[in-house]
This record gives structure tokens, C-alpha cells and sequence, in this order.
């Protein structure tokens, strides 16, 4: 838990991907008086640790930008981003790290555990997530998936997203053959005929296998099917309850900085674009071009970017509880807040 002297002395332990090696980065601040917000400690910046959920891409294409922009530093804020280490919300939860990025799937379960995080903004509005297949395999619709074979993480929300759809359309969920195949290249396995649909990320697979490889592919949009399923926000930043109610200046700014961030990318997708691929280099440019594109029309589908409803959580509640992904009721008005967005 976040304590006073969490703030003199952070320490967070990331696990590199690349090499697995354990690294330990260790931040010191100054007094508690000192720690009163706006930020900055006599002309000194506050060092802050966001943890992304995955490599970087699109998604975090907002905090690049106001980081290389400064506005994390007009804030106070000296703002360090780590590659995934770990479950985010758990590490946020035991206050290894101020922000994360995350998703309702996690937070959920993670506060009917009583991990006290809360989501202060949602990245994205709308489930930008597909079912893809290669067009040959002639599904077109949901109840096209009876006697196909689903590649994917052998997750529990998988199996029941796919049954749902399945089901809603009419048909019969139990002819679904389901494979584990973990992080693998997707496309290479329809095509060697390992599975014939998977999960993906339209802003990021989609993009990479119809605009950058040219590939002929289906995709079943998760959105075009919210009678069936419910929406959920993924991504979103959390932070711990500790730090909201010690530290409300903290979060204020922090978000305050990253809306800009990411109303810039909404309005100039390329800038967005070519400011992410100047902090991480070895991404695809292709991709990353065609990727902002298309992302900008979905950060703030439903009004101003970050606002999260109540009924989407609501809805993403109960459809955990009735599959059986969760037991325990939880009060989902206290797993968000929209009360730090500019």
C-alpha cells in the first residue's frame, strides 16, 4: 500500500522481456511537506511511474506525446514508462507504481478481491477488438464460427465472448473447437490451417494484416454486435485508492497532461504517429501510421476523451457474473471515476 514514505523512496520491479532480467528502479522525493501538490518540489520535478499493459503501440500513443511535448513537466511531473511487467493492477495495487494501463476485465476481479485500484480514464470508448479469419474460410457472421477453430490465449473471457456471439446468432456455441496457441504470428497459423479465427486488435493486427501486409481478411467487429455482448472499456489508467485520496493534485495533473496528449492525437494522427515512432524507433512505420489513423476516430467516440459511463461497467459486471468469470458482486460506481478529467 501507498504510504507517505512510498513517495521519499518508490521502488518497482520490472521484468525486462527481452532478457528476464529483474530490474530495480528506485526514485527518491522530498519532504512530506514538500509533497502538497502542484508538483513541483522547489523547481524539482515529481518522479512518476506508469506501467503499460504490453509493448508500446497506438494505444499509449498519448502519453508519448506529452512526454516528448513536456506537458508532463508544466504539470510537475518527471514521468517514467515502463514495458509490461507484470499484471498492472496488481503492481498498482500494492503501490510499485503510481499509473498502469489496464482493462475492465482486470479491474474487476481485482477489486472483488479488495486490490484497491480505480480506473481515471478510459484510453479508448468503444471495444476496438474482431474476430478475424481469412476470407476464404467464409464467415461472415457469428453463427459461421459452428465447426471452426478458435486460436487463441486459452483465456476464460475468450471462450465465453466467442460462445456468446456464437450463441446469439443462432447457433450452437458447442461446435466451437477451441486451441491454445499463446503469442504467436495469427495469420501463420490460418494459414498452415492450425485454427481458422482469432482475437485481435483492429487499430493494431487489423491494420498491420490488411493495410501493411495486404492480407485478404473477415473480421467480426465487437462493436457491430453489442446486442449480443457488452462493450467494456480496454484500455484504461488506474491508479491505487491510496494515492487518489492522499494525492488528488497528483492524478489531476497527471490526467490533465495526458488528455492533451491524446486530444492531439485525435487531431493530427500523423504528428502522433511520427512523435511514437521517434521514442520507440524499432516499431513499424507503416503500421504505426495506419494505426493512429485510425485509432483517432475512436479515442472519444462517445463525447470527450476519457468519460467513462456507468452502464458500460454496469453491463461488462453482469456479463461477467452470469458466464461464471466472476462470483462476487462488486459495486462498479466505486471501480471508476470521472472526476479528474479536464
Amino acid at each position: 500500500m501507498f504510504t507517505k514514505n512510498t513517495f521519499r523512496k518508490l521502488k518497482i520491479s520490472a521484468l525486462l522481456a527481452a532478457s528476464s532480467l529483474l530490474v530495480l528502479l528506485s526514485f527518491s522525493c522530498g519532504t512530506d511537506e514538500q509533497l502538497t501538490w502542484h508538483g513541483q518540489i522547489e523547481g524539482e520535478l515529481f518522479p512518476v511511474v506508469l506501467l503499460l499493459d504490453w509493448t508500446p503501440n497506438t494505444n499509449h500513443a498519448g502519453i508519448y506525446i506529452a512526454a516528448q511535448k513536456g506537458w508532463y513537466a508544466e504539470e510537475g511531473i518527471n514521468l517514467t514508462i515502463l514495458d509490461y511487467a507484470g499484471e498492472p493492477t496488481q503492481l498498482v495495487g500494492a503501490g510499485e507504481a503510481h499509473f498502469g494501463i489496464s482493462n475492465a476485465e482486470s479491474v474487476i476481479p481485482a477489486r472483488a478481491q479488495g486490490i484497491p485500484v480505480i480506473s481515471i480514464a478510459t484510453i479508448i470508448t468503444k471495444n476496438t477488438s474482431s474476430l478475424l479469419s481469412l476470407r476464404g474460410e467464409g464467415i461472415t457472421r457469428p453463427r459461421d464460427l459452428e465447426g471452426k477453430s478458435y486460436g487463441g490465449w486459452g483465456g476464460a473471457l475468450e471462450t465465453q465472448i466467442v460462445k456468446e456471439l456464437v450463441r446469439c446468432d443462432g447457433g450452437d456455441p458447442r461446435k466451437v473447437k477451441f486451441t491454445e496457441v499463446g503469442n504467436v504470428d495469427y495469420l501463420v497459423g490460418m494459414e498452415r490451417d492450425q485454427y481458422d479465427f482469432v482475437w485481435i486488435f483492429d487499430a493494431w493486427d487489423g491494420i498491420r494484416y490488411s493495410e501493411v501486409e495486404g492480407k485478404d481478411i473477415s473480421t467480426l467487429a465487437f462493436r457491430d454486435y453489442e446486442q449480443c455482448i457488452p462493450n467494456w472499456y480496454t484500455p484504461i489508467i488506474i491508479t491505487n485508492q491510496t494515492l487518489i485520496t492522499e494525492y488528488p493534485g497528483l492524478i489531476k495533473a497527471f490526467i490533465k497532461a495526458t488528455a492533451r496528449g491524446y486530444k492531439f492525437a485525435i487531431s493530427n494522427p500523423d504528428q502522433a504517429a511520427n512523435i511514437l515512432l521517434e521514442s520507440v524507433p524499432e516499431l513499424d512505420k507503416d503500421l504505426v501510421h495506419g494505426s493512429a489513423r485510425w485509432l483517432a476516430a475512436f479515442y472519444a467516440t462517445d463525447g470527450d476523451w476519457g468519460t467513462q459511463k456507468l452502464r458500460v461497467w454496469q453491463e461488462f459486471e453482469v456479463f461477467l457474473r452470469e458466464t461464471g468469470l466472476t462470483s462476487e458482486k462488486i459495486d462498479v460506481s466505486e471501480a471508476f471515476t470521472n472526476d479528474f478529467l479536464p
